[in-house]
């Protein structure tokens, strides 16, 4: 009887040992009360050999289900929504991307921890040790459990149009924030009959963030100072390429939830058929087949209903994680150039979707130098000089156009704590503040001031104003000059709020918060 009572955890002090390192070096979460449930369901001691066996055998998928359930990776059910698409992997992509999950420095700990407890586990009780440590690590969670749901008295320092935000908790904030955004919508208008026409270019860039950029030292690129205006805290607000697509071809409206980007959407929010409304013939150019994710069907539905140009002996400069062609950036624009140029419209609308810098993605005929992640600057520098080419050709070409750069969102360059390299599953500031840009090119007449850098936090709806700006007063009218602070004028600000599946992050009082699962609460995101 008194065999019933000795509380052994024997090798399971390791699984324990293990993960309560991890999460002091905060690679993974931590949840205290499963964890002891766990605990104590292997080291009660049981008479019978046969239940014994039993529960061992039972304990292993438990033990690593717990282990996932404590990590920050996707929850099972979003992994297994998308096991159709990791089907579609070559081979070589899912190698590069087990090798993002391990750490050297992190196993050598390991090792040493191990071979520590071996030398230790004679002499001291081990399992009371880290059952004490569980049951710390409960008490200091229930401790600081009050900042999960932050109390604020006070308004935020972000204000919408002059005026101050004032909710209770962040959950009030991200209700507020949608009921506010709903109404909100830029109204275009036609060109004046007089007014010279020019073209849009719509570059739509997946997979480029400004942490990206300064990861890889790419963020003075020259294209970048060439650029008549910058948004420098544009927020993408999504993580994955579908959703961004919708967002940007809404962009006439407010910012819309997760949930009602599948919706149709309000007459007046779509972006190219308002700008056909306003009399540019609009048109579609990838630099891919458009088939992963029926990109082409998303895009169907936001009212992009022409053929996209064709691609046919274009050069293939890549390939995508599924062998899918990608062709070169500039060989495409240019093809929508020379055709452009023959075409009898006056004015075009044009949005172009490159995936050149996705993960996964491999040069042809240059296997040598790296997987995806290790050519991501490569890819980023090759980019950026294209376009900078294309635009160079443009103004050379006399083609009067205005160029909208925006990426979709990041590529997680470098990933977080919560993400390993490559992973967007919690749209993180680090993946959905990209680089947004407009440049005005074949003006041929001069720019009033320097570049004009826009600081204040904004997305889509900035973005249209400014376009909406450029046709009611172009810039290509004014043969004294053009300036580019005419167009950035009282523009529209947006606060951060980002989305990608049940996850949601939100920038409240300077800090940002995530909430996953669309329930329970919000916590700091610390992302080193």
């Amino acid at each position: 009887m008194k065999s019933l009572f000795k509380f052994q955890l024997g090798a399971w002090n390791l699984y324990f040992i293990g993960k309560l390192f991890l999460y002091w070096k905060g690679l993974i979460g931590f949840h205290p009360i499963e964890n002891l449930a766990f605990l104590v369901f292997i080291a009660l001691p049981i008479p019978s050999r046969i239940w014994r066996w039993a529960r061992t055998t039972l304990a292993f998928p438990l033990a690593l289900a717990l282990l996932y359930h404590d990590s920050w990776l996707p929850k099972f059910s979003r992994v297994m929504s998308q096991a159709s698409l990791l089907k579609s992997f070559d081979a070589a992509y899912l190698i590069e991307l087990l090798g993002r999950f391990i750490n050297i420095q992190i196993i050598a700990v390991l090792a040493l921890l191990l071979m520590l407890y071996w030398l230790l586990a004679h002499w001291i009780r081990v399992g009371v040790l880290v059952s004490g440590a569980i049951v710390a690590s409960l008490v200091m969670q229930l401790s600081t459990s009050s900042v999960a749901s932050p109390q604020v008295a006070t308004s935020t320092p972000e204000s919408r149009g002059g005026v101050k935000v004032s909710e209770a908790t962040v959950d009030d904030r991200l209700t507020n924030f949608f009921r506010e955004e709903r109404p909100r919508k830029v109204e275009f208008t036609q060109p004046a009959s007089a007014s010279a026409p020019f073209d849009l270019i719509f570059i739509h860039i997946c997979s480029l963030s400004r942490d990206d950029l300064a990861a890889v030292g790419l963020d003075n690129h020259p294209l970048w100072k060439k650029l008549d205006i910058t948004l420098n805290h544009f927020n993408s607000a999504a993580a994955y390429s579908g959703p961004a697509a919708v967002r940007i071809l809404r962009a006439s409206c407010g910012q819309e939830s997760q949930g009602e980007l599948y919706s149709a959407a309000p007459q007046g929010c779509y972006l190219m058929e308002d700008l056909r409304q306003a009399g540019f013939a609009t048109q579609l150019a990838l630099n891919h087949d458009g088939h992963f994710e029926d990109f082409m069907k998303l895009v169907e539905r936001q009212g992009i209903n022409q053929p996209p140009l064709s691609l046919d002996q274009v050069t293939v400069a890549q390939h995508a994680f599924d062998d899918s062609p990608i062709f070169d950036d500039y060989a495409v624009l240019t093809r929508w150039l020379n055709q452009r140029q023959q075409q009898p419209s006056t004015r075009a609308a044009l949005y172009y979707n490159t995936i050149s810098l996705h993960d996964g993605n491999k040069l042809v005929g240059h296997a040598e130098l790296g997987n995806s992640h290790q050519i991501y600057r490569l890819r980023v520098a090759h980019l950026l000089d294209e376009l900078d080419r294309f635009m160079t050709d443009l103004d050379s070409s006399n083609h009067r156009a205005v160029v909208v750069i925006v990426p979709e969102h990041g590529a997680a360059y470098r990933g977080d704590k919560m993400q390993i390299a490559g992973l967007r599953e919690i749209p993180s500031p680090a993946i959905t503040l990209v680089p947004v840009g407009v440049k005005i090119v074949g003006a041929h007449v001069p720019r009033l001031g320097g570049n004009v850098s826009v600081a204040d936090s904004t997305s889509y709806l900035a973005l249209s104003q400014i376009v909406a700006n450029l046709i009611k007063t172009s810039p290509f009218d004014a043969p004294s000059g053009y300036s580019p602070a005419d167009y950035v004028k009282n523009l529209p600000t947006t606060p951060y709020v980002s989305q990608q599946g049940e996850e949601t992050m939100v920038r409240f009082n300077g800090k940002y918060f995530l909430q996953q699962e669309n329930k329970g609460a919000w916590e700091p995101y610390d992302s080193e």
